[in-house]
């Protein structure tokens, strides 16, 4: 796994974009904070980018840095989530601006998941977290589900747990308003 990682973090230092094992879903990943790459994966999905993508970080501590303030109900709900659990929050910053919503939002999910932590942490930014699909198509849980259209298009694939067969689904998600309002986007 430390040379999947290595390999990884050398190829979205670089503004490459990965095929990657998460908490959920295979994803496609980046380097959150570089625009040039978002956009990338944006084409590659050939998804509107009026359409968010959330991000991955290691551990909540971090999630001051990518907003102006952190709704306290929200380290609650990822206390007591036993499920991946993506969050909405108001006021984003320090991402790539073409990840930020309309509306100031940027959806994030602390993930506890060991490669998509380690890759988070060494990487010592935040990844873009988004199903490994053409925008539209169903997405896949397992690798052996991904297009070779997908496959083709990113930079590296990851080979940690291509052959596991676990089926998962992607996340919960949860808006947080700024007065601490919470909506139920996906159970």
């Amino acid at each position: 796994m430390n040379e999947e990682i290595k390999k990884a973090i050398e190829v979205i230092s670089k503004g490459g974009v990965i095929l990657y094992p998460t908490d959920t879903i295979w994803g496609i990943g980046c380097d959150a904070t570089n625009e040039d790459a978002v956009k990338r994966i944006y084409e590659i999905k050939k998804r509107a980018d009026s359409k968010a993508m959330l991000i991955l970080i290691d551990n909540e501590v971090k999630l001051n840095y990518y907003m102006v303030e952190v709704p306290e109900i929200a380290y609650d709900l990822i206390e007591v989530a036993d499920l991946p659990l993506t969050i909405i929050y108001p006021g984003a910053r320090n991402v790539a601006p073409n990840l930020i919503g309309c509306d100031g939002t940027v959806g994030i999910r602390v993930t506890r998941e060991l490669f998509s932590k380690t890759l988070c942490e060494r990487a010592r930014r935040p990844i873009v977290s988004t199903s490994a699909n053409i925008s539209g198509e169903p997405s896949p849980s397992l690798f052996s589900e991904i297009s070779e259209e997908i496959k083709k298009s990113v930079d590296y694939i990851v080979r940690f747990r291509q052959d596991d067969q676990t089926k998962s689904s992607p996340s919960e998600i949860i808006k947080l308003g700024v007065g601490g309002q919470i909506e139920i986007i996906r159970k």
